[in-house]
This record gives C-alpha cells, structure tokens and sequence, in this order.
C-alpha cells in the first residue's frame, strides 16, 4: 500500500538517517510514489521530466551514432533464454513468468533485458557484410524480479532504461563503439546531472551474463557507498552463435556478428537525488529543470497590484528560460520558498514593494542559498550567468568529493580500513572470482571497476598475495 505523507518538508536529515532522508525527497519533491504492489514505485511528472531530459539530450548523441530507436516484444519464450546458458543462469533468479494460457505453447518471461528477443530478429534481417553495422536502441521498461530490500528509483522491480544493441563484422569495431558509447555515457553524467564518473572494465565475477567483457561508470554516494552509472558490453560471439546471427563475409565464408549492447536506467534520478539534495530537499542542476527559475513576489495588500504587474512583466522578459510565476495569493511567501526549495528550482527571483522602488530584485541561488541584488534591467544577463555558475560548481563540488573519498590500499589491514570508513579503496588484485568472493564475505565490498586511467603494475594481491593483474577499484555498493 502506498505510503502517507505527514508532513511538507523533510524530517530527517542527510547526515542523520540517509534512507529515510533520501525516501522523502523522491517522495515529497513529486518524483515518485509508491505503486500499490511491493517493489514498483510510480513517476510522477516531476521525475519523469528529469527522464525526458536525459531522452532529449541522449537521442541526438545516438542519431549522430548512426543508432536507430525501434521496439521490441514484452515477452520472451523460454526457449531463448535457454539457447545462451550463461545469460540464462545470470537472469533466472530475476525473471518473472506469465501463468501458462491454453494458446501459449512454452513459458514466457517479462523481459528483463532484450539481448534475446532482439537478436532473434537480427538473424533474420543481416544477410551480408554490407548489411552491417546494424545499431539499434530501444527505450522500455524492463521487469527483474529483486529479492533485495527495493527503493526508489535505485532498486524497483519495474524500471526504464534505453538498451543499445548493435552488430559488426569484426571485433574491433564492436569494443571500439561498445567504448564510444561509454564516452558519451560519461558526458552526459557529468554535464547534464553534474554528477562525476569513474571509467572502467568489470573484473569476471562482475560481467555482465553471457558478455566477454562489461565497462562501466561509477560514481560514489554520499553514504560511502558506490553506485553503478551505466555500462556497455562486448558480447563477442557468444550470443550470435547461439541464435544463427551469421553472415556472408567479404571472402564469400559464413561468419558470425559480433556484438555489444549498453545502457543506463532511472536510477540516475536516484543518483541525482542521493548527490545534489540536501535537508531542505532535492537540488537540479540547471539544465535538468523544467522551470530553472521561478518568481515570487512578496505581497501586502496595497502594493500587490503594482508588484504583480511588474512580475508579469519579469516573467516575459525570462521567457527564454521558461521562468515560473508564483502568484498564489492564499499561500506565504515563506511556504512558496520553502515549496521551491523543496522541488529543487535553481534561481529564486524575490520582488516586493522595497525592491520594486529601488528598480531591483533578489536573486536566491539554490544550492548555496547565496542571495544578490541584481537591478530589473540585468536579470537576463545575471540568470543565464549564475544558471551556468551554478551548473558547473554543483559537478565541481561533487568531483572534489569523489576525489577525497578516493584512496589506495598498499595492505589487507589499509583495505579493510578503508572500506570500514566508507571509501572507494584502490588496490593491487589477482582478478579470480573465488578471491573476490572471499573479500565480499568479509568486507561486504565488491569491486566497481578496473580503471581504465591504471597501468598493470608488479605486485600481490592486496587479499591472497597472489600475483597481481590489475589495480581494481573496490566499495560496498548499492
């Protein structure tokens, strides 16, 4: 059942009790709300506008990709999953069945990843090396079937995401746009949501089902624990040789596609709200808000008519920036700052009849809460300049973050320090998978990625004292 909300703004705080605190953001800002069955949550207009967003800036980055969007079935026979054995181990926990009807011959599952579904279909339509590259995205909702405690946005058993699938004639060319796209994964983040990533290759006991090999972006939460951004995958063969996927080579020789496949989710928005929020609620970088700036006058009764005009006229002059007027008259100008607060708009504009006399307002910027007196006649030129001051120090502030959670282990007793103290812990690792079990048993950390910025250096494992292949990022994670 959906949960009540009792109050307008928060009662808890980030430093004091971070699950809860990040629960009343999503819930009382309007981004999400509890659906009436355990682990689906709904999105409300406010989150879904942060989607649309990050949909308006990404479909261009694909188009000039040469990735088409196209839509595939809900569900998938159990058959395909059964093809591809990895994969399938991979999702069997998660998947969900429809119950059997009398005109469905085998099981069907709720996807809760595309690779099968969609190839099935790509075997058919490439014929010959000059069918290829065949790229192609789609945006949907995937269903994984969570055991784990869910939350909002970072965890729901019904989540959006787009997933890139894309085939090539050779290997190179797959990892080299299974790579690209991670790029561009990673400019999105940091200049659209302002929050800093860090690059880089998952070791084996964290690939993808059925990959060759996963790449990923990380960010590390304000609750010292990391969480996974997005990711690409290069498929090799593994997938087109169990599905047919094969083609007429330039020699005349029939050859199998390689492939890869990569995407993000609405967890960003969970990103977004655990990085820029605070105790007065959620914080949206500029180029992410629906209205990046909003109006409130401050009324008394024989002012208001001249106050409201000239806010009128405001409004028209801010057109650009799609400025909200807030001309409520049975609400506070108390309640409406700490409403907007609340929802995150990032500029505030203050004009009562004391400013209105002086040919000013005031500017209230929302992550510093920095106030300005700025004359009438420049707010254009001061909103476009503090919307980008503003941009660029929210991804400032979290990357010097990030930096200082940072650190690197030469020892067991360091490593296990530093992931008691809630850090993202650099190390010399062996990369097996029954070592990285071992460290998870008794650290609850797994490792995020092996950075991409890190050359292979000599040494031993930091756990077994083995050998050393890789420096590996490690932290508990989400």
């Amino acid at each position: 059942m959906a949960k009540k909300q009792q109050t307008h703004g928060l009662t808890e705080k980030k430093e004091d009790n971070f699950s809860e605190w990040y629960n009343q953001v999503a819930l009382k800002a309007e981004l999400a709300d509890y659906g009436p069955i355990k682990g689906f949550m709904v999105i409300r207009p406010n989150g879904y506008h942060i989607w649309e967003k990050i949909q308006a800036y990404f479909n261009p980055v694909m188009e000039k990709m040469g990735v088409q969007n196209a839509y595939f079935p809900l569900l998938i026979p159990e058959s395909f999953f059964k093809k591809e054995a990895k994969h399938a181990e991979g999702f069997a926990p998660e998947l969900a069945w429809l119950e059997k009807e009398k005109e469905i011959t085998e099981r069907l599952a709720i996807r809760p990843t595309s690779e099968t579904i969609m190839y099935d279909s790509y075997a058919r339509w490439v014929q010959s090396w000059r069918d290829l590259p065949l790229r192609i995205n789609q945006w949907c909702n995937v269903l994984r079937w969570e055991v784990k405690q869910t939350k909002l946005f970072l965890r729901t058993r019904e989540f959006l995401w787009q997933e890139g699938h894309c085939a090539y004639e050779t290997e190179a060319q797959c990892v080299q746009e299974a790579r690209m796209a991670l790029t561009e994964y990673q400019k999105m983040i940091e200049e659209l949501l302002a929050i800093p990533v860090l690059a880089g290759e998952k070791t084996e006991a964290e690939r993808f089902a059925g990959a060759k090999q996963t790449f990923t972006l990380e960010s590390f939460m304000p609750d010292g624990r990391a969480l996974q951004m997005a990711t690409s995958h290069n498929l090799g063969q593994n997938f087109s040789k169990t599905f047919g996927f094969a083609f007429e080579g330039k020699t005349g020789e029939k050859e199998f596609a390689w492939q890869n496949s990569w995407g993000f989710s609405t967890r960003l928005i969970g990103a977004l709200i655990m990085v820029h929020a605070d105790n007065q609620g959620l914080v949206l970088p500029p180029q992410l808000a629906r209205h990046p700036c909003v109006i409130v006058p401050i009324l008394f009764e024989e002012t208001k008519q001249a106050v409201l005009a000239e806010c009128v006229k405001l409004r028209e002059k801010l057109k650009r920036f799609n400025c909200l007027l807030d001309d409520r008259d049975y609400y506070s100008s108390g309640f409406k700052f700490n409403e907007h607060e609340l929802k995150g708009i990032p500029l505030r504009i203050e004009l009562g009849p004391k400013d209105l006399a002086k040919n000013q307002c005031v500017l209230v910027r929302r992550d510093t809460k920095e106030k300005k007196i700025i004359p009438l006649a420049d707010i254009e030129s001061a909103v476009e300049k503090e919307l980008a001051t503003m941009q660029q120090a929210m991804l400032k502030k979290s990357r010097q973050y990030l930096h200082e959670c940072r650190m690197n282990a030469g020892n067991w007793n360091e490593f296990v320090a530093g992931i008691e103290s809630k850090k993202l812990v650099e190390a010399l690792f062996c990369g097996k998978k029954e070592c990285e079990e071992q460290i998870r048993q008794k650290t609850l950390a797994t490792s995020r990625c092996i950075p991409f910025d890190r050359e292979p250096q000599n040494g031993s494992c930091v756990h077994c004292n083995q050998p050393a292949t890789q420096r590996t990022l490690f932290a508990r994670a989400y």
